[in-house]
């Protein structure tokens, strides 16, 4: 099987978008600019000891995503423990709603935004009784 080991978030403002995802979610970042021969920022997501993923942001090598079309391509989504925290933290820092908190009954709350780059991303937390 290929398990998803790194993502990465093609982003404009390679600044802004670093601040967006710290401020948010709280990751932190490793300067691979050098090595990738452009603005590549490696994003450290959690514990390594916990589930998850690690990847980067890395400068967009062309047209943004266009608003308001379908995802044509991956969508991430970050586990969170607090959705509306969360929710609120994401549009405090000039994310949109792309698709609203809904329900996953007995097993979660799910919600899609758009970042400060135009990419979709989700956000979820679990939680046993939602409907």
């Amino acid at each position: 099987m290929g398990r998803l080991v790194h993502f990465e978030i093609h982003v404009g403002d390679m600044e802004r978008a670093k601040k967006f995802y710290g401020e948010v979610f709280g990751w932190e970042y490793q300067d691979y600019s050098e090595y990738a021969g452009m603005p590549y920022f490696g994003a450290v997501t959690g514990d390594e000891n916990e589930p998850g993923i690690n990847g980067a942001l890395m400068q967009r090598q062309s047209a943004p995503p266009e608003q308001n079309h379908a995802l044509n391509g991956f969508a991430c989504t970050m586990g969170v423990e607090n959705y509306d925290v969360t929710e609120a933290k994401i549009l405090e820092n000039g994310g949109k709603v792309a698709l609203p908190k809904y329900a996953l009954p007995g097993m979660a709350w799910q919600g899609y935004y758009i970042d400060t780059e135009g990419n979709v991303f989700g956000i979820h937390q679990p939680d046993a009784n939602a409907k």
